[in-house]
This record gives C-alpha cells, sequence and structure tokens, in this order.
C-alpha cells in the first residue's frame, strides 16, 4: 500500500519523509488519474512496501536527542578531569588505513549498552554489523567486553559511541580499548560519542600531535541545521524532525596538514551556511561526527557512511554500478494485459529483472468484490501463470512474496485484501493517518510461519512454475522468529528488514524496539541470512500516510546519490498495474547514470 507510499525507512528507528516529489511527467500526472479512481492496486490503492515512518515510542529517539545535547552543554561549561593512561606511548601517524595483511576480511564492531538509552547500541551495533557483513566475518559486542589487542586481530574496528559518559553513568569504555586505538596501526571507526575521552586518556597534546584535532574543544552544540552532507560529488540530504537532533559535533582542527575531510556537513541556519567536517580521517582513525542511521531515506548522508566501509574493511574495490528492477505484488488476480504490457517491454531492452508472486490472491470481506469474498489460487488463473512463463523465459526471475500477504479477515491495517495489508506482523493507522507497527500476529511461531511458508512453495509446482529460492517479505515486516525461518527456506531475501533488540545479545527480543534498514549492496546480516538490496524505494504517484508521491525523478535521483558508493546497487521496484511510460523513463534514467542491470539471483553466493 501506499503505506508504504514513498517507501522509506526507518534505518535507525525514525523515517522522515522521502527524497521529495519530483517533477511530474505526463505518465506520472496520468497514472495519478488511475489511482484516484480506485483503480491503482489490486485491492483499489496504490501501495507499495516499506518501513515504519514514525519511530516506535519505546525507542524514545527524542528522549536520547535532548540527553546528548544537555550533556554535550555540561561538557563545556564543566570540563570533566580525566586522568590519562600512565606509560602510554603513542606511535608516529600513519598515512590513512592500513593495508590488510590477512587473506580474510574482519570486521569488529563494538557498541554502548550502558545508561538508559543503551538499548539503542545494540540496535546500531546491528546496522553495523548488517553492513560489515559486506565484507567478511564480523564480531560485535558491547564496548565494555573488549579485551586488549582485539584491536589488532581485525582488518578494522567501528566503534559506535551512542552513550554519552559523564554526569551520573560512568564510563564504559576500557582503557585498554582507548589506549589500542592510539596504538595500533589497523584503522579504527569513531562514530560520535566520548571521542574527547579518547583525547583526555592518551593526552591532548599526544592526540593533536598525531591526529591533528582537538576533540575536547569540539562540541555539537550549537545544534543549529545540518541539513546536507557534501560527499565526493552528491549533495546528500539529513532531514531530522523537531527536537530530534542531537547535533553533528563540530571538530575544531588544530592541524590541517593533517586532516583529509571526507564528507562536508552544511548548517544553512547561518549566513552564509557553515560548513566544518561531518567525516574525517587522521592517521588510522576516521570519526564520524554523528550516527548516521537516525532519520534517513534514499538520499541520505548513510549513503556516505555506506561508502566509508569500503575505505577501511576493502580500499582495494574496484567502482562498478549495478542495478536491480523488480516487479512488485503480482497475485492470482493481476490483469494479465497490464502484466504482458511491462513484460514485453523489459524483454525488448533486454534487461534481467525480478518478479514478485504471491501464490494465493484473498479478500476475506469482499472489500474488492462488492462484498463477495473471494479467493483465487495460481491453478485457477491459467492466464496469469501463462504470463509468468514468458517473464521467467524473457529475462524474468520468479521470487515469493509471502503467501497471501493479508492476515485473517482483519484490516491489518486497510481491508484484509492481498497485496494491500501485512501478513506477518500487526499494524493499524492512527489518528494522525500514519501507519504505525504494532508487533508479531499473536500466533507467530516456527510453526506457523513454516506452514505459511510450505504452503505458499507448493503452490508454484502445481501449475508448472519454479519454486523460488529469493523471497520478499510483504511490507517488509516480520518477526525475529519469522526471519529465522525464512533463512531455512530461501537463498536469500530482497528486501528491507527489520533487526530487534536482543537479537544481536541473546537476550530476549523485543518487538517493539526495532531498527528497519535497507542495503546499498548484498550482505549477510547479523543472523547469518543474504539480504539483497532495495534502497530507491519505488513509483507512487499519489500521497498517502504521509508519505508524499514519488515520481521517475525521484527514483533517478536517489539512484544518482549511490554513485558515491563504489560498488554500490540502484535497486528499485515498480507495480506492473502502472503503466509502461514511468518504467521506461525510470529505466533509462539509471541506465544513463552508467548503472548495468543484473539478474539478483546472481549476487547469492
Amino acid at each position: 500500500m501506499a503505506l508504504l507510499v514513498a517507501v522509506m525507512t526507518v534505518l535507525a528507528f525514525g523515517i522522515v519523509a522521502g527524497s521529495g516529489a519530483g517533477a511530474a511527467d505526463g505518465g506520472g500526472l496520468a497514472e495519478r488519474g488511475l489511482a484516484e479512481r480506485g483503480l491503482a492496486g489490486p485491492g483499489g490503492r496504490g501501495h507499495a512496501e516499506t518501513l515504519p515512518r514514525t519511530p516506535s515510542p519505546a525507542l524514545k529517539l527524542k528522549e536520547w536527542a535532548k540527553q546528548q545535547v544537555r550533556a554535550d552543554k555540561q561538557r563545556r561549561a564543566n570540563p570533566r578531569a580525566t586522568k590519562p593512561i600512565p606509560g602510554l606511548k603513542i606511535p608516529s601517524r600513519v598515512n590513512g588505513p592500513s593495508a590488510r595483511t590477512a587473506a580474510a576480511t574482519s570486521a569488529l564492531v563494538l557498541y554502548d549498552t550502558a545508561g538508559p538509552y543503551g538499548f539503542l547500541g545494540e540496535l546500531y551495533g546491528m546496522a553495523t554489523a548488517n553492513l560489515a557483513g559486506r565484507f567478511g566475518a564480523v564480531t560485535a559486542k558491547p564496548v565494555s567486553q573488549y579485551t586488549a589487542g582485539q584491536v589488532d586481530q581485525h582488518t578494522a574496528t567501528i566503534y559506535i559511541g551512542s552513550t554519552y559518559y559523564g554526569g551520573g553513568i560512568p564510563d564504559a569504555v576500557p582503557d585498554a580499548f582507548y589506549s589500542d586505538v592510539a596504538t595500533t596501526a589497523k584503522p579504527v571507526v569513531w562514530i560520535n560519542d566520548n571521542i574527547w575521552t579518547l583525547a583526555n586518556k592518551i593526552g591532548v597534546a599526544n592526540f593533536t600531535a598525531k591526529y591533528g584535532w582537538d576533540p575536547t574543544n569540539s562540541y555539537f552544540d550549537p545544534i543549529g541545521d545540518v541539513t546536507r552532507v557534501d560527499y565526493k560529488t552528491q549533495p546528500l540530504s539529513r532531514t531530522v524532525p523537531d527536537g530530534g537532533d542531537n547535533g553533528v559535533l563540530r571538530p575544531y582542527v588544530t592541524d590541517p596538514s593533517l586532516v583529509t575531510t571526507l564528507a562536508v556537513a552544511n548548517d544553512t541556519s547561518t549566513t552564509p551556511v557553515t560548513t566544518f567536517p561531518w567525516a574525517l580521517r587522521s592517521s588510522n582513525l576516521t570519526y564520524l561526527g554523528e550516527i548516521p542511521y537516525s532519520y534517513v531515506n534514499e538520499t541520505d548522508r548513510i549513503i556516505a557512511w555506506h561508502d566509508l566501509l569500503f575505505d577501511v574493511l576493502a580500499p582495494d574495490t574496484p567502482t562498478r554500478h549495478r542495478a536491480i528492477l523488480r516487479l512488485e505484488d503480482i497475485s492470482p488476480n493481476s490483469d494479465t494485459t497490464q502484466l504482458m504490457n511491462i513484460a514485453r517491454y523489459l524483454a525488448g531492452q533486454r534487461i534481467p529483472y525480478a518478479f514478485q508472486v504471491i501464490p494465493v490472491y484473498n479478500d476475506p470481506n469482499g472489500a474488492g468484490n462488492d462484498g463477495v469474498p473471494e479467493n483465487v489460487t495460481l491453478a485457477q488463473r491459467p492466464l496469469v501463470v501463462a504470463a509468468l512463463k514468458y517473464m521467467l523465459a524473457n529475462g524474468g526471475r520468479i521470487v515469493a512474496h509471502g503467501y497471501t500477504h493479508q492476515y485473517k479477515d482483519v484490516a491489518n491495517p486497510y481491508n484484509g485484501v492481498t497485496g494491500d495489508d501485512f501478513e506477518f506482523f500487526r499494524a493499524h493507522i492512527n489518528a494522525d493517518d500514519r501507519v504505525v507497527f504494532d508487533g508479531p500476529v499473536p500466533e507467530d511461531s516456527e510453526t506457523w510461519a513454516a506452514g505459511r511458508l510450505t504452503a505458499g512453495k507448493a503452490a508454484y509446482g502445481t501449475v508448472g512454475l519454479p519454486e523460488p529460492t529469493i523471497w520478499t517479505t510483504p511490507h517488509y515486516a516480520a518477526s525475529a522468529l519469522d526471519y529465522g525461518v525464512i533463512k531455512q527456506h530461501y537463498a536469500a531475501r530482497l528486501e528491507r528488514s527489520l533487526f530487534f533488540s536482543g537479537q544481536l545479545s541473546g537476550g530476549p527480543v523485543d518487538g517493539q524496539r526495532y531498527i528497519g534498514q535497507f542495503f546499498p549492496y548484498p550482505v549477510r546480516d547479523v543472523n547469518g541470512a543474504t539480504v539483497l538490496p532495495e534502497n530507491l524505494g519505488n513509483y507512487e504517484p499519489v500521497s498517502q500516510n504521509n508519505h508524499p508521491a514519488r515520481y521517475p525523478a525521484d527514483i533517478i535521483r536517489a539512484a544518482r546519490y549511490n554513485l558515491a558508493v563504489r560498488d554500490g546497487f540502484a535497486s528499485t521496484f515498480y507495480h506492473p498495474y502502472f503503466p509502461v511510460a514511468p518504467l521506461r523513463e525510470i529505466v533509462r534514467g539509471i541506465r544513463d547514470l552508467g548503472y548495468t542491470f543484473v539478474d539478483p539471483a546472481t549476487l547469492i553466493q
């Protein structure tokens, strides 16, 4: 559904309005008319896949931001004395990330768990570990469990500082970590908080001599209004809701010759615009002035972080740009003329693509059939099956998209109709017209989930279709348990996904605390599953549920920004009940940027 209209992500927990509506072309305006007449989707409404636009209240993101701002102001007003580590000898600086000495790549991801918002650290740690899974093995654990020498056992180390230590929160970072960061030649990435404590622990004079800037005189305040981050040639967006911004650390550079600015923050609250490093590198240390996972969309500064990981984990990676196209929400009730119009166009363009199939169409309340319930299988629609076989013979790759893509006979959140509603998660629409994620369905279990997957698989062979090896979760939402079952049945997921508090630590899984994430390249996630990228969103000419409309220009712009990722993807999807014209514009625009469309199955290792 347009629930899911602009198809944006929470990345860590919050999603802002998308990349904005671009100029509509003739095709977009024509399709707007179709949707307004209720002819867009199988349930009478336009729709798409997405992750929750509004962060779960359990995450307390605005409260966390306010605590960060208060703590930073207190540090500026009353600097806390920190005793340096005795006997520490700081070696001379190295010129950027050191070359790998081992054949295998491994990342050490460290995160905070202390304080009233310590639960956020695990979620940020999962997001980081998932991205690092693109490059090789990953070890992720609380920074408090760090032991001496572990930095040198990995290709690179990434620390996400989400707890601002000081006041009533004792420093949980071991001295061994502070010491190893300053003495290793291995690349270290430090994100957000507590970099000033590192400087104090090794001595501010030692820090500035090696790294060329002084964190003890660098502050998040003034918060200002950083609305853009420039990376390479791309002006990446940064949109944070009122009260949710904890700022970007403004580095006080003491020796510019030692500092390389990697990305530039633009504070547009001043005239002229104030610029300062959003990310910088000096010696073996890369620093990001904020946690990049909060409130993101397809054109966001998260793109810079996606690429910076190559610098520390795979610096020799050659540049290439590939694209993935998938057709969305094909069910037994799909219109075969619409399917064939799209399929013939893609065949003529020789474009490999994925097409998602919901094997059973269910409308238990007759919401789209004048009150008469419908349940339709593929076996009952031979013309649809014939269209799917044409797709398979002409560049298409079949992908499973749930069993019925709806839940029982209830509004979840719309009408109970296939393609419109969630299948593995509960959701409702609140008074502000926002889709709110409520958590796993009541009967969620391995047996229940496996039953739906098995029933869905059985529907393909009976009509002569191959059993899919790739899966996309309906509306990108399932429980941690469901994802585990999906991994047992499918070689990969092509989607954005949810990751829950407790999954990384091994503690109880909290269905109300989760991070949604999209990927710019294939990854091996923290559960060992292969997840293929979808990072551009989709064409949706009508706004709904506080999501703006998205036109071909928006998708193409997101693809252009993702050129900053040296081995990144432009992955989008399209509903075949829309006409060919907008898809033609999207495909042409992505190709003109230099992307090559590939079969997603070739990305599974």
